[in-house]
């Protein structure tokens, strides 16, 4: 008997092998304690409060204007978890450096801590989500209320470092097309804040955010305001349904078409709307369309999860096709072509391990 790709099957008369795996389930409860007490540290500023120095629990408490005694426990937890330390004589703990580089603020993009608060958003949907294993169907994205928050504080971490200083340059001749002026949309926009960054770093092109989300355009159209932009709107559009024949020069999709009810609509939709020599960029997850090729990919177990507790379910809650979070390279090059675009060129941004990059044309 063998699994994926000839790797052995567990023995399970080898108690060499039943220990080990146990072991392993051991580690996986510890760990996913962990993350629950990571999302409450950034949640709660204590990561941030501890790199300014040791402290002990009431120090830091007050530090951060929290209640000493959850503090502590708090304390406890991340030290015997091995995130902090402790010095047992002066009752003071401390944050190694380097985990502050992948657990403060002052660590953007790289700050999986603000990870970490997706796990008990996607856990407040078990119980519904295990009548949907039951029954089929899908849960809307009212079972989220905290979805576009969420997206939004980690959109801006990667948006504001590398929007423009990488992204961009990904496509050739599109900086000096946005400053000479060009139309642009992005589709299934969220918060709209790679919008209103465009927008800000190009007065001389137009751009609008579509997005289904009464709550996600609010927030969009209400960070225009505040960067006094004229040349961003948003509006309320089912993407499935754009019918904008050779509006635009650019179009734009950030780790959005793989949420789409129907996103091979969409990708057909999408290519309509461009301009013969217009560009797509899509940017999605890293993965690939089959599962044994993900067995080494570093996000693998978590691109699933997401994709069964929110990315899969929220599109089959709209009788859609549950593409799935890590509908993978093959698919997506597939559906691309299908959409009518015959060049797709995939890109990788060194310091992003969890997205990959089309830059697709017509012709």
């Amino acid at each position: 008997m063998t699994t994926i790709e000839g790797t052995p099957a567990p023995d399970p008369t080898a108690p060499d092998e039943v220990e080990a795996f146990g072991d392993r389930m051991l580690s996986m409860l510890n760990e996913a304690s962990a993350a629950l007490l990571t999302s409450v540290g950034h949640q709660a500023g204590l990561f941030d409060a501890l790199d300014e120095g040791e402290a002990t629990s009431q120090e830091l408490a007050d530090r951060a204007g929290l209640n000493e005694r959850y503090v502590r426990e708090w304390l406890a937890g991340m030290t015997v978890a091995g995130l902090l330390r402790l010095d047992t004589t002066t009752r003071r703990y401390s944050l190694p450096a380097a985990h502050a580089a992948w657990l403060t603020t002052a660590a953007g993009p790289n700050n999986l801590a603000r990870m970490m608060q997706f796990l008990p958003m996607l856990a407040e949907v078990e119980q519904p989500l295990l009548q949907c294993f039951r029954e089929g169907g899908g849960l809307s994205y009212s079972y989220y209320p905290r979805f576009h928050a969420l997206m939004d504080a980690d959109s801006r971490a990667v948006v504001d470092v590398a929007l423009l200083d990488v992204v961009v340059p990904l496509v050739d001749g599109l900086d000096e097309r946005l400053r000479a002026g060009a139309e642009v949309a992005d589709v299934g926009c969220g918060s709209g804040h790679a919008v209103n960054v465009l927008a800000r770093a190009y007065p001389e092109s137009r751009f609008v955010g579509y997005d289904f989300s009464e709550e996600g355009i609010a927030r969009g159209r209400a960070e225009a305001a505040d960067y006094g932009l004229a040349n961003a709107t948003f509006e309320m559009q089912d993407v499935a349904a754009l019918d904008l024949p050779g509006r635009f020069d650019l179009v734009t999709a950030f780790d959005s078409i793989h949420d789409q009810a129907h996103p091979g609509r969409v990708l057909a939709c999408v290519a309509r709307a461009l301009q013969d020599d217009g560009t797509f960029l899509m940017v999605d997850t890293k993965s690939s369309s089959l599962v044994e090729n993900n067995l080494d990919n570093p996000f693998g177990p978590m691109l699933y999860t997401a994709s069964t507790f929110h990315c899969m379910t929220v599109s089959l809650a709209l009788d859609g096709d549950g593409l799935g979070t890590a509908w993978g390279r093959e698919l997506a090059s597939s559906m691309l072509e299908q959409a009518g675009f015959t060049q797709v060129d995939i890109r990788e941004v060194e310091d992003d391990p969890f997205n990959d990059y089309y830059v697709c044309r017509k012709g």
